[in-house]
């Protein structure tokens, strides 16, 4: 497994109706630009403990959180990388370290057949996490359609998630990319991440636009609906 990155920063989540999006879209006009890859559909394989010790604990809404899980970009096919994430929160502050690797690698590497990764500081850290949970399962798939923003010059990333859905069974990231609607209608998820504070302008329009902060968690929404029942 290659290192690939490793993030700290906040990250405020939204939820949107279609007008605010449409408002949204149109406002960022100037501030803000399409990252060069689009809109671009993103499949995140989330491992819990069999009774889902990791998403209960984080639906409570703790000062400290974790999870893992493993990401592709568009439907994976045979040699295509994969990124296996750790993301963690304390006090608002998000840390996410991320490796490369493949869907092979991770399936043995869940089933502790494989513990040869590079003796570097992220994979400790994973390696620690899937041991000290002791066992680990893939859970549920959520997938979405995002378009990324980049601020040029700045450090400002925001992107927005159209589509969000998800499946509890065919937990392949190479099957296909449908899923149940984790909305009844068209919402979508804005994300912004910054390292330090959201600027004036950011905040002014969001004020406009009656854009609020929301709590919310894809897996844990999906949580919600298909084990919990609450649909």
């Amino acid at each position: 497994m290659q290192t690939i990155a490793v993030m700290k920063r906040y990250e405020l989540k939204y939820v949107l109706n279609k007008e605010q999006i449409d408002y949204l879209v149109n406002a960022l006009n100037g501030h803000m630009e399409i990252d060069e890859y689009g809109k671009t559909s993103i499949a995140s394989l989330y491992y819990d403990t069999p009774n889902y010790r990791l998403i209960r604990e984080s639906i409570e809404k703790p000062e400290f959180k974790e999870k893992v899980r493993l990401r592709s970009y568009g439907l994976n096919k045979p040699g295509k990388p994969v990124f296996l994430e750790l993301k963690r929160k304390a006090y608002g502050i998000v840390y996410k370290r991320r490796i490369t690797t493949s869907v092979d690698e991770v399936n043995e590497f869940f089933t502790n057949t494989n513990n040869n990764f590079d003796d570097g500081q992220i994979e400790k850290e994973i390696t620690y996490f899937r041991d000290y949970y002791e066992r680990l399962v893939p859970s549920c798939l959520i997938i979405y359609d995002r378009v990324a923003y980049y601020e040029p010059d700045g450090d400002l990333r925001l992107t927005i998630d159209y589509n969000p859905r998800y499946r509890v069974d065919d937990l392949r990231l190479d099957s296909s990319m449908e899923g149940i609607s984790l909305f009844d209608d068209e919402c979508a998820i804005l994300e912004i991440k910054v390292q330090d504070s959201i600027p004036l302008w950011l905040t002014n329009i969001l004020d406009k636009g009656n854009i609020y902060i929301s709590s919310f968690s894809k897996y844990g929404e999906a949580y919600k609906k298909e084990v919990l029942g609450l649909r």
